[in-house]
């Protein structure tokens, strides 16, 4: 066996690997006397066909086999002994290797050709980014206040329509002249008076009772999303349906929010000791604030890998790395797309995967398999707790605080074994990783904005 490697510019080589009969021929002979005990092959007993004939008939696959395995081997246990940090894989150079004949041949040479990672170092300096912080009223405290105690309040039925009630029944679409238009919407939908667009539209609706008809423009009486939601459609198709429906009223549903009182708190804080509505307020507030953080910091990691990527100025083996795309066997991977896309898509996410290992070497960022159960066992805790407090009970069955620990341990491993059930959870916590590395890194300007400014930042 012997490898050597000719550098072909300075970000790509072609590595040579010679592999000759002693490398591989005692796995080949062994493979031989196998199948000689176990083939059956017609005029001799199981086990008795001489070896010239087992040769004959298997042979070559086998030594292709062997060949092969040897290479593989070889080839990337040279790339790691020599510290290669290559882009990609390494392409077989069939020109170079010419036919290969594993009846026939004894001794084998193989060249495979081969992208170079460039050196560099990521200069933060360049990475200009402030962090945006949401500013929160208390106004939206106070929003979020309401939408907590009607989640936690409760339903009833009143005999007539009053501001912010659910309506129910069958809407259909209504022609220019007011008659039902034929082939238009006709579906159930239920529509909640909390979204309505204009107050003076209330008037509409209010006091009426089932079975009573009520004839509206939904566009204009209602939001788009809503309008998606009750019709089945989708956006563009709702901001063009401007027609007159009329609603056949079958039910009305109407929500008495939950008083802000003990109940309420231990609802919403199962974990947490709130003593009065201030408490509470207070504890809102800080969630607000917990959610816009986690906003926050997916609007910093993202500005500042745009800035990464964007300050990556090393040259790469484009060329090469076309190929090797296209080679890759994916069926929406051809010469024309890999080139329609390479400097928005393939290019981008080439120069990032570089930066990454960089940012690797500086801190973990890929959430270890012991973050993840944390994560989910965290879950599955903070549901018993909040399960517990709505049936009124203290514990689970009479556990030890150590046999609900095992227990949690277990059902949470069981879950994040599954990538699949897991795969936001992964994301969110690289994510929060990513964020701690480049605070450590760049210690950012705070800037705070309000939800509005924030939300057009996050759209450039």
């Amino acid at each position: 066996m012997n490898i050597s490697r000719e550098n072909l510019s300075e970000l790509e080589l072609c590595i040579k690997v010679d592999i000759e009969e002693k490398d591989y021929i005692e796995n080949v002979n062994k493979q031989l006397k196998d199948y000689q005990k176990k083939a059956t092959v017609p005029g001799f007993r199981k086990g008795m066909a001489p070896m010239g004939l087992i040769q004959r008939m298997y042979k070559a696959a086998i030594v292709g086999d062997a060949v092969q395995n040897e290479l593989n081997t070889s080839l990337f246990k040279y790339i790691d002994d020599e510290k290669l940090h290559i882009l990609g894989m390494p392409m077989s150079n069939d020109a170079k290797t010419g036919e290969v004949d594993f009846a026939k041949q004894q001794d084998f040479t193989f060249y495979f050709d081969v992208a170079i990672a460039p050196e560099f170092d990521i200069d933060w300096s360049k990475v200009d980014v402030k962090y945006n912080q949401i500013k929160v009223t208390s106004k939206e405290v106070e929003n979020e206040i309401s939408n907590v105690t009607n989640r936690y309040g409760k339903f009833e039925t009143p005999e007539a329509v009053g501001a912010g009630d659910i309506m129910y029944g069958k809407l259909v679409e209504l022609d220019k002249k007011g008659n039902v238009k034929e082939g238009g919407a006709s579906t159930f939908v239920s529509l909640n008076l909390q979204n309505l667009k204009d107050p003076e539209l209330l008037s509409l609706f209010e006091g009426k009772k089932a079975e009573e008809k009520i004839v509206f423009n939904l566009y204009k009486a209602f939001p788009v999303a809503d309008i998606e939601r009750a019709l089945h459609i989708d956006t563009d198709a709702a901001k063009k349906f401007k027609a007159d429906v009329e609603l056949t009223l079958s039910g009305i549903s109407r929500i008495i929010p939950h008083a802000v009182d003990a109940d309420l708190f231990k609802l919403v804080f199962p974990d947490q000791k709130i003593k009065d509505a201030d408490a509470f307020t207070k504890a809102m507030k800080k969630e607000f604030e917990k959610a816009n953080a986690e906003q926050s910091d997916y609007l910093f990691v993202n500005q500042v890998r745009k800035a990464l990527v964007e300050n990556f100025d090393k040259p790469l083996p484009e060329n090469f790395l076309k190929h090797w795309f296209a080679t890759r066997g994916e069926k929406d991977m051809t010469p024309e797309t890999i080139e329609a896309d390479w400097a928005e898509k393939y290019l981008p996410s080439l120069k990032w995967e570089l930066i990454e290992s960089k940012l690797e070497a500086i801190q973990p960022v890929e959430p270890t398999g012991n973050q993840i159960v944390d994560y989910v066992k965290d879950i599955l805790r903070r549901n018993e707790m909040a399960e517990r407090d709505r049936q009124g009970a203290n514990d689970h069955s009479g556990e030890t605080k150590e046999q609900a620990e095992e227990r949690l341990e277990k059902a949470a491993r069981s879950i994040a074994a599954e990538r699949q059930n897991v795969q936001q959870i992964v994301d969110r916590l690289y994510a929060e990783n990513l964020a701690k590395l480049f605070k450590a890194q760049l210690n950012p300007q705070v800037e705070k904005v309000s939800a509005k400014e924030f939300a057009e930042r996050a759209q450039n």
